[in-house]
């Protein structure tokens, strides 16, 4: 059993307070030694970079809280969203999407951590209640969950993430933090966001967007930042979902005398300082539900300081079923792997659970994950991510897929009795003979004997999800609990 430990405590070296500032402020430049061909004051953040200790001041575990969201209504994911939200999504075996995220926040020394749900969150809740109360306990940390609520001066919902953010400022200021760090919470990167408090402190700005320091074939939906010289946003833009036009600009009021070092893409991540929060969503625009779309235009428009912090390492957004696929795929590389789920430095957290070693019975087994609990009869598998508690039967082949595994076992699984006792016929797991090649079986899925999922017709898109299964970029996709007969032909 691995034993996976915080890495020490900051050194923290006292210094002269930061104030927090107004929302007007006049334009400053920092300089700094950075190579002639960016910005002067412009900040890149590598995930390959060493960890070292940056001493801040305030101390970040004491000033800064990071706010976590789940996802919209709206997902990329579906079907693997149908009864859960995208930072719930099992992911390389053992693990869920938001874990990342989390994790990313406790190795940052970021203890204050709210996570604020609404759409399918019941298993979100659970997991983020149970699984990183004993890391932060000695910590004097938390992850708080702040479930979607009506009340008696809002009988709504949340209408999007600033209008959520307004309706929980109440808990959100309980403790004297200055910043707020805002996160998606579905995202698989590995980013130091001490760095990025550093430089946000560094240029006294009222907001810090993240942003990738490179163009990507499909942009990630969070808008482009156009950024001067002296490394301020003075334009954010958002294109529609079809990339057609743009649909919501702000423009600094700020003159520059040369011309923008370029455009980059947003993560969607924002440091804002605490009392400029306040006062964008209470007093400026006590009605704007999205920040990407209306709030931080609003702020580059009035004047507001907005910097760019560059990130250059891997960070995938989940967009598609596809790109889900490949970020599974990550963990089983032998070389070149972009997101390290085994970085002793920076390790990725999780619930722990009291699940039994896997039980391999004569099976092949090549460059693949095997998750906690599983039951492996003679069978072959390759290039597989194999999640807690699958149970393959004999005689089946399994290639480039990923099986998130089970939530339970069952009985036969237990006794070996071959017979089925909860009145299914197909028990959950795969079944004997069957055939799988570049599949993703959600949880809890019976799959019958001699069955082949294959995409033999090479389909690219296909929704047969009355059938238990849709086709996705040519990845077949099982669902939930979905029963597949003996004998089928996908």
């Amino acid at each position: 059993m691995v034993t996976l430990q915080l890495s020490c405590p900051i050194i923290v070296k006292p210094q002269a307070k930061l104030p927090i500032l107004g929302l007007a402020r006049n334009q400053q430049k920092h300089l700094s030694k950075l190579p002639s061909s960016f910005p002067a004051s412009l900040y890149i953040c590598s995930s390959q970079e060493p960890h070292y200790p940056i001493p801040l001041f305030p101390p970040v575990d004491q000033s800064v809280a990071a706010v976590v969201f789940g996802d919209g209504s709206e997902s990329r994911l579906y079907p693997l969203t149908k009864r859960r939200s995208e930072g719930a999504i099992p992911l390389a075996a053992n693990y869920r999407l938001v874990d990342a995220v989390v994790s990313n926040c406790i190795n940052s020394n970021i203890n204050k951590i709210y996570a604020l749900t609404q759409f399918n969150s019941t298993s979100l809740n659970l997991h983020l209640s149970r699984a990183f109360t004993g890391i932060l306990r000695g910590k004097d940390g938390f992850v708080e969950v702040i479930a979607a609520y009506q009340s008696l001066e809002d009988q709504d919902w949340f209408q999007g993430n600033a209008d959520a953010i307004r309706r929980c400022l109440w808990v959100l200021e309980e403790y004297p933090v200055t910043e707020f760090l805002i996160l998606p919470g579905h995202h698989l990167y590995k980013m130091d966001y001490q760095r990025l408090i550093e430089a946000h402190r560094n240029n006294k700005a009222d907001i810090t967007i993240v942003a990738l320091n490179a163009i990507r074939d499909k942009h990630p939906g969070f808008g482009f930042l156009r950024v001067n010289p002296a490394n301020q946003v003075i334009e954010f833009s958002m294109k529609s979902e079809r990339e057609t036009i743009t649909s919501i600009s702000g423009k600094s009021s700020r003159k520059s005398d040369s011309v923008a070092s370029g455009n980059f893409p947003s993560m969607g991540i924002y440091l804002i300082n605490r009392d400029t929060m306040s006062r964008l969503l209470k007093e400026y625009l006590p009605e704007a539900t999205d920040l990407g779309s209306e709030v931080i235009p609003a702020a580059i428009s009035i004047g507001m300081k907005v910097e760019a912090y560059l990130f250059d390492g891997y960070w995938e957004d989940m967009r598609s079923i596809e790109a889900f696929y490949h970020a599974n795929m990550e963990c089983i590389k032998r070389s070149n792997m972009r997101y390290n789920f085994y970085d002793r430095d920076c390790p990725v957290y999780t619930m722990p659970r009291c699940l039994p070693p896997t039980m391999i019975r004569e099976a092949v087994i090549r460059d693949s994950v095997v998750g906690d609990g599983c039951i492996i009869n003679r069978c072959k598998i390759k290039g597989t991510i194999i999640g807690m508690r699958t149970r393959i039967g004999d005689g089946a082949v399994i290639e480039d897929s990923v099986i998130m595994g089970a939530d339970f076992y069952q009985e036969e699984d237990i006794q070996s009795s071959g017979k089925c006792i909860n009145h299914k016929a197909i028990p959950v797991g795969i079944g004997e003979d069957t055939q799988i090649k570049k599949a993703v079986i959600d949880k809890n899925a019976r799959i019958g004997k001699n069955v082949l999922i294959i995409n033999k017709d090479g389909v690219q898109e296909g929704d047969r999800e009355a059938n238990g299964y849709i086709i996705s970029e040519g990845i077949v996709v099982i669902l939930h609990g979905a029963e597949i007969a003996d004998g089928s032909i996908i």
